[in-house]
Formats: structure tokens, C-alpha cells, sequence
């Protein structure tokens, strides 16, 4: 072979060899060692790379080889995490789905049964928002959409406070520590808060409304007082709730009971003078004033007269709303919870026992 072809040869393997020694060279240069004697081929070299990073991956350190399959592999786990989330997050959809139609078919409910209930009345001849001759049945105008509204209102927060007794009950249960514990208590007093709210936005729409229960159930208006619960009755029945009490939380706890025995006998009385004054100016009316009434006139007393009835309801759900927070600060963490836990009970079994009276008249003889 001429010296020209020995030329062409040796130009044409360091083509070829070029890129792999520069492969080579980036290699020792990330190692941090001097470059290797060019003249030796590259593919060795390259090979010694390989073996050197199989030597420190069986040593139990990670080689490079290794540091890319991480690398690999973590858009493949990203991939599942997100995966994961994203079933997670349907399922939670779902089930606020589920819920949301669940309250919607039980708003539908009550409404058709309050509907019912006030059809019953009707034909029996109670008094529905106007008089007894039925020229006003239901109700109309600012007083109709403030009831309507106080009904709506109420049944998400007897919804609401069923979803609280729950979480009550699970938490005396499991023995949560008394911070939690605390929470819960302070969102009962609240809810309960929220409600005297209400009766008095509903007050200034119908008072009479209000008065006599129509948005309870028929066992609960058989123990009304004044538009809701007596705070010395219910006293006494949450007492065995709070067992053991030291001797200073019994003589609160009953000096609590008697302050409310006092106010509810003066709100009594009130309420039967009023009574006894109303009765008075409308029998004082003349003859014939039954449409145009003067100002001047028996009739528009008997009016004033009505307007203290809407005070009376307030004073009494201020009563109620004074006993539980007594209650709550004469008591402990823990017998405070058991206390709105009884008493949320105690609601739920009469509104319970009305539907059982009501299921018995449907029964066959």
C-alpha cells in the first residue's frame, strides 16, 4: 500500500473516531482528570466508563446510569400522583353531588308536607294568616315572603344542627381533647344564636305565626312556651346530662334554675295582662266597627296592644339564649358538650315522636 492510501486511511478513522473521542473527552472533563493520550481509540475508553459506573453502582453508590433512570422515572410517577389526585377529587364531587340532591329531594319533602299540614288547617278552620271566613287564606305581600322565608331558613337549620349533633357525638366517643371539644361547643352556642336571630326577623312578620308553633311539629308546639322551649324545663331535663357536678356547679346549676323560674313566671303574667287588655278593648268597640277602624278607636289599640306581642316573644328567646350561655359557663368543656348533645336530642325525638303520630293515622284500623 502507497504512502497516499496510509494517508487516506488514517484521515478517514479519525472521522470516524472523532465524535466518540469527543464523547470521551466530555466524560473525563465532568470527572475532573486530564485528557487521555488521544492516539488510543475511543471505544475502550467508553467502555471503561461503563465499567467504572457499574463498579460504583455494585460498591452501593448511585452512578450516573442510575441518577437518569431517577430522573426517568419521576414524569411517571408525577403522572400517577396526578392520576391519583384526580380520582380523589371526582370522588369528592361526586359525593357533594349526591349530598346537594339529597338536601333537595328532603327540602321537597317538607315543603309538601307543610303544605299538606296547612291544607289540613284550612279546613279545620285555624287561623292561616287571615280570618276564619277564608277570604285571606295563606299569606301575602312582606308578611307571606318573611314566613316563607323563616321556613326555609329554619329547615337548613335543623339540617345543620343534626349534622352537628353527629359530629358531637363522635367526638365525646373517641375522647377528642377538650380544644376541639371547645369548637364544637362554641359552633352549637351559635347555631343556637342564629336561630333566635331568625324569630326575630319572623316576629315582624307574623308574630302569631311564630307564637303558637306553626313551624314546628305538633309534639313540639304541645310544649311551646311563648314561641319555644321553657329554659327551666329544659334545665331539668339535660341535669342527669352533667352528672358528676362538683357542689359549686349544682348550686349554680340550681340557682340558674330558679333565676329562670322567676323571669318566665313575670313574662306569664305579662303575657296574660296583655291577654286580659286585648280582650278588653275589643269587647269596648261599638257596634258596627268591624271595617274602617279610627285611630281613636277601640280597635286601633287592640292593634297597639298586638304590637307588644312580637316584644314578648323576643324577651322570652332572650331568656333562652341567656340560660344556655350560663349553662355553658357554669359547666365544663365536657359536660357542656354532652349538654347540646342531649339537647338536640331532645328536639330530634319530639320531632320523631310527631311523625310516628302522624304514621298511626294513616295505619289501617
Amino acid at each position: 500500500m502507497n504512502s497516499s492510501s496510509t494517508q487516506f486511511d488514517t484521515s478517514r478513522r479519525m472521522v470516524l473516531y472523532e465524535p466518540i473521542h469527543q464523547i470521551s473527552m466530555w466524560g473525563e472533563n465532568f470527572r475532573g482528570n486530564s485528557c487521555p493520550d488521544t492516539s488510543a481509540l475511543a471505544i475502550p475508553a467508553v467502555d471503561t466508563k461503563l465499567d467504572n459506573q457499574s463498579e460504583d453502582t455494585s460498591h452501593g453508590t448511585p452512578g450516573p446510569s442510575n441518577k437518569y433512570d431517577q430522573e426517568a422515572t419521576k414524569p411517571l410517577e408525577k403522572v400517577l400522583r396526578r392520576l391519583a389526585q384526580n380520582r380523589e377529587a371526582a370522588r369528592k364531587s361526586r359525593l357533594r353531588k349526591k349530598a346537594y340532591v339529597q338536601q333537595l329531594e328532603t327540602s321537597r319533602l317538607k315543603l309538601i308536607q307543610l303544605e299538606q299540614e296547612l291544607e289540613r288547617a284550612r279546613h279545620q278552620g285555624v287561623y292561616i294568616g287571615g280570618g276564619l271566613d277564608g277570604s285571606h287564606q295563606g299569606y301575602s305581600g312582606a308578611a307571606g315572603s318573611g314566613i316563607a322565608a323563616f321556613e326555609v331558613e329554619y329547615g337548613h337549620w335543623v339540617e345543620e344542627q343534626n349534622r352537628q349533633i353527629y359530629e358531637l357525638k363522635t367526638a365525646l366517643n373517641s375522647h377528642v381533647n377538650d380544644i376541639d371539644l371547645r369548637k364544637l361547643v362554641d359552633v352549637g352556642m351559635s347555631h343556637y344564636s342564629d336561630l333566635f336571630r331568625m324569630k326575630t326577623v319572623a316576629a315582624k312578620a307574623d308574630v302569631f305565626h311564630l307564637m303558637y308553633g306553626m313551624w314546628r311539629t305538633p309534639a313540639e308546639r304541645f310544649l311551646l312556651w311563648i314561641g319555644g322551649f321553657r329554659p327551666s324545663e329544659i334545665l331539668k331535663v339535660l341535669l342527669p346530662q352533667f352528672d358528676p357536678l362538683t357542689d359549686q356547679q349544682y348550686l349554680d346549676v340550681c340557682n340558674l334554675r330558679q333565676s329562670c323560674q322567676q323571669l318566665e313566671d313575670a313574662l306569664t303574667q305579662g303575657m296574660e295582662k296583655l291577654q286580659h287588655d286585648l280582650a278588653e278593648s275589643v269587647a269596648a268597640g261599638q257596634l258596627g266597627e268591624v271595617g274602617y277602624v279610627p285611630q281613636n278607636s277601640q280597635m286601633a289599640t287592640a292593634v297597639q296592644l298586638l304590637e307588644d306581642l312580637a316584644n314578648f316573644v323576643n324577651r322570652a328567646d332572650h331568656l333562652r339564649q341567656e340560660t344556655l350561655r350560663r349553662m355553658s359557663s357554669i359547666l365544663t368543656t365536657r359536660q357542656a358538650a354532652r349538654g347540646l348533645l342531649a339537647l338536640g336530642e331532645y328536639f330530634s325525638r319530639l320531632r320523631h315522636l310527631s311523625s310516628l303520630w302522624a304514621d298511626r293515622l294513616h295505619e289501617p284500623a
